[in-house]
């Protein structure tokens, strides 16, 4: 069961009475246990009728307790435990789970974590409750996904203020979705996001940031690759080099997975890239720039420099320094 199709549920008053929560992506498990904890209760009833207890702190005994109480003034009471990872004899709550009450509401956000589907404890809740789990986005999805959480705000974005968003945040959903809300809070009755906005109400250049660093060295445009790594000096916090090499690194190992493929046209090569029909006619050129040679270069300088900018083999060259030395090598 997905997130949407639990909170659809819940906004009809269909609830199971446990929900276990875990995986290696925070955001979606935050999403559940944020409604449970203000949306399925109301004021009044959340007084008497709210138990919010933290993994690490918590005694499994007087979780139970708390989960066998009946609620009061309502028709049902919620037990969240967060953090539930580090809770001690966790699996003791086995025998609350194989008789929940009907009135309670038990949410359980397990991340970064999976139980053992094999256990009986696994078997219990998925027999009486819900089990969900949250996995991370992949790369070539987070398009889709981040273009579908805004539209179901009521917004659009054009593709490369999509882009730019995505280049520069990655993969980090709680953070792409506090961006974008601060930028559709200053639209006012604008309902498309553009580069403008991205970089008036994120903070993200749309000149000079990570994918124009990349697409310069593409074109072996050294003048250019130059005055972005100046404005990165000038503004350090906006693209510091442990953001910047990750990025350029991962569009250069897609370039270089177009030496493999078969179809190397830009239909065959749009996949690496989000199915971005540009992404891909600016890969094809940069391959044909620097060939395999040139590109299996720049991934080893790229690694070279990501060493020595945590202090590997360097006695304290700036970050701006070591990325001005490492695009000259790249494009001489």
């Amino acid at each position: 069961m997905s997130v949407e199709k639990i909170l659809s549920e819940w906004k009809i008053g269909a609830y199971k009475p446990i929900y276990w929560l875990e995986g290696e992506e925070p955001y979606f498990i935050d999403k559940v246990v944020d409604y449970a904890e203000h949306k399925i209760l109301n004021e009044s009833e959340a007084g008497f009728n709210l138990t919010v207890f933290y993994g690490r702190d918590a005694d499994w005994t007087v979780v139970v307790n708390a989960c066998r109480r009946y609620p009061m003034f309502s028709d049902r009471q919620v037990v969240l435990l967060k953090e539930a990872q580090h809770m001690k004899d966790i699996e003791k709550l086995e025998g609350y789970v194989s008789k929940p009450l009907s009135s309670t509401i038990f949410v359980v956000a397990y991340k970064d974590k999976k139980m053992d589907g094999r256990t009986n404890f696994s078997k219990v809740i998925k027999k009486n409750g819900e089990l969900f789990q949250s996995k991370k986005i992949f790369e070539n999805q987070l398009p889709d996904w981040t273009r579908g959480m805004i539209q179901s705000k009521g917004y659009d974005i054009t593709p490369q203020a999509l882009q730019l968003l995505i280049d520069n945040i990655g993969n980090d959903l709680s953070r792409l979705e506090n961006e974008v809300e601060k930028v559709w809070i200053n639209l006012g009755n604008t309902k498309t996001i553009d580069e403008n906005a991205i970089e008036k109400y994120v903070g993200i250049s749309k000149e000079f940031n990570a994918f124009e660093l990349q697409a310069a060295i593409g074109k072996k445009d050294l003048a250019k690759a130059i005055r972005i790594i100046q404005y990165f000096k000038a503004n350090p916090k906006a693209a510091p080099i442990q953001l910047i090499l990750p990025a350029v690194y991962s569009y250069f190992s897609k370039v270089y997975c177009i030496f493999g493929m078969d179809d190397k046209s830009e239909n065959g090569v749009k996949g690496l890239f989000s199915n971005n029909f540009y992404a891909a006619k600016d890969a094809l050129a940069t391959a044909k720039t620097f060939g395999i040679a040139g590109v299996e270069k720049i991934l080893l300088l790229l690694h070279e420099y990501n060493l020595r900018s945590i202090g590997i083999h360097d006695s304290g060259t700036s970050d701006a320094d070591l990325m001005k030395e490492m695009v000259v090598k790249m494009v001489s």
